[in-house]
């Protein structure tokens, strides 16, 4: 009897130790794991130093994109910490001169330089730079902060205001908004995700409230430019329950942005891309009413994001609201919505877009 009762408690024990490992070891793989935790958790407006060969810089904008050495300066404290890196042009639409006079870049930072700055743990940053209009960026930056609000598996974005600077002293310096991408690994460790590496999928396989969610969010801001099956401006993610779980990110296309390069795909059959059309999968209402659920609770903080923020023209915030408005009134109205959402969804259509044709089903 002894010894069945030390057997028994050599088990428990060694259960208990069992599984405090296991949750520090999980917390390891999240919590603990290096992020951008320094870099996206400060508050906006960061400004930092890009100095580079603008003219070589600006030039190359073809299928092949060299990586441009450069230097980032920034102040901390009262010191000025500086980080050699290079800098790439990207991007597909905004690549172009025709559309963007400043295209946006991805900054490959040196581990070893970034080591106790406030890029400490950063890789490859892609930054959206300013394309044409000033406010164009704002109002980019705040879509992704109205989408953080319904989860966490959402990129993270940092307000940046960037000083270019051309290393031949050939071009007077020019200060803009930019916009900081989180890193797509850190946005899975701080999920505790892993990368989904499928070139291609369908959208019934996506988790469904992760799906609907994403799907409703992009009819709100007005956003046809998107493709689950063709992973155009979406990222999938998997853990041990989903095996897609889609992200959505680039939303400069977006009714709600108003840029004014912005045009619908003509298979739509819509006149303006405030003209808002809903293209993910059709649910049951049970499912719709969940997520509409989670888009009534944050709806304040939606408003406040537009209605408190200075940089934006007062004008635009208005007829945002607005737009916001319609949105929230159809949401509330049970038939109305499974009108919109279920009977008008235009998901099967095929379109046109910067990578060729895609569609979503």
């Amino acid at each position: 009897m002894k010894r069945l009762y030390r057997f028994s408690l050599l088990f428990w024990v060694v259960g208990l130790l069992t599984g405090i490992i296991a949750t520090a070891q999980d917390s390891t793989k999240t919590a603990g794991s290096p992020t951008s935790t320094l870099l996206f958790d400060r508050e906006d407006g960061l400004e930092f130093t890009l100095t580079t060969n603008l003219r070589t810089l600006m030039k190359d904008r073809g299928e092949k994109t060299a990586a441009h050495p450069a230097v980032l300066s920034y102040k901390d404290g009262s010191k000025t910490d500086s980080i050699p890196l290079t800098l790439k042009v990207r991007g597909n639409f905004r690549r172009s001169k025709v559309n963007c006079s400043f295209p946006p870049l991805l900054v490959n930072f040196p581990k070893k330089k970034v080591k106790n700055t406030l890029f400490a743990n950063q890789n490859k940053l892609k930054l959206v730079t300013h394309c044409q209009l000033e406010e164009w960026i704002v109002r980019e930056h705040l879509v992704y902060k109205l989408y953080n609000l319904l989860t966490d598996l959402s990129f993270r974005t940092q307000l940046v205001r960037v000083t270019y600077v051309d290393s031949l002293g050939k071009r007077a310096p020019e200060t803009h908004w930019g916009c900081l991408l989180e890193d797509e690994g850190d946005l899975a460790k701080r999920n505790g995700v892993t990368a989904n590496t499928l070139k291609q999928t369908n959208m019934g396989y996506a988790d469904t409230l992760s799906m609907a969610t994403v799907a409703v969010f992009e009819y709100m801001i007005g956003n046809t430019d998107w493709s689950v099956p063709y992973l155009h401006n979406i990222r999938l993610f998997a853990n041990g329950i989903s095996s897609s779980l889609p992200v959505p990110y680039d939303f400069d296309h977006a009714g709600i942005v108003e840029a004014s390069y912005a045009k619908p795909a003509e298979q739509l059959d819509i006149i303006s891309v405030r003209e808002r059309v809903y293209r993910g999968p059709i649910y049951s209402m049970d499912v719709f009413l969940q997520v509409f659920d989670k888009f009534n609770q944050v709806k304040p903080q939606m408003y406040a994001l537009y209605q408190n923020d200075s940089r934006l023209d007062k004008a635009y915030v208005k007829r945002t609201l607005k737009y916001l408005d319609d949105f929230y009134a159809l949401i509330n109205k049970p038939i109305l919505a499974q009108t919109k959402f279920k009977q008008n969804a235009k998901s099967g259509i095929a379109v046109k877009s910067s990578k060729g044709v895609s569609y979503n089903k």
